[in-house]
């Protein structure tokens, strides 16, 4: 049996197909896929069909820097990454979307980025 760090990627990847499963994006209704690290939170629109990245935010783009110093907290800066998100989906035409979790719970920082973007305008 393989070590711990191996069984937990393994159980990681399982949930993330059981996800990606389920949730399909497409030209008229592209993805909104959140991946979260220990420090910063990233968020794309995706257009599973043509295989390509229509818009994308995160807590480590240079727009995002001034609004990075005043977050108190992970939560707060992932809010924002979910609004900025929005206002760059909308800008470019796409108001509906299909939200992908990827493997996490649907709770705290990945909640926050939904919430942001529903706040700014998407619909999911």
């Amino acid at each position: 049996m393989g070590d711990k760090n191996s069984i937990h990627q393994f159980m990681q990847r399982r949930r993330q197909m059981r996800v990606r499963k389920k949730v399909q994006g497409s030209s008229d209704r592209p993805r909104l896929s959140v991946y979260r690290s220990a420090k910063n939170i990233y968020a794309q629109v995706i257009d599973d069909v043509a295989g390509v990245t229509l818009v994308s935010s995160s807590s480590i783009d240079k727009d995002m820097a001034e609004i990075v110093k005043n977050a108190k907290k992970k939560g707060d800066l992932s809010l924002l990454v979910g609004e900025s998100v929005a206002k760059k989906a909308i800008a470019k035409g796409i108001d509906k979307v299909v939200f992908d979790r990827n493997r996490y719970e649907y709770h705290g920082r990945v909640k926050a980025v939904a919430e942001g973007a529903r706040k700014a305008g998407l619909k999911f």
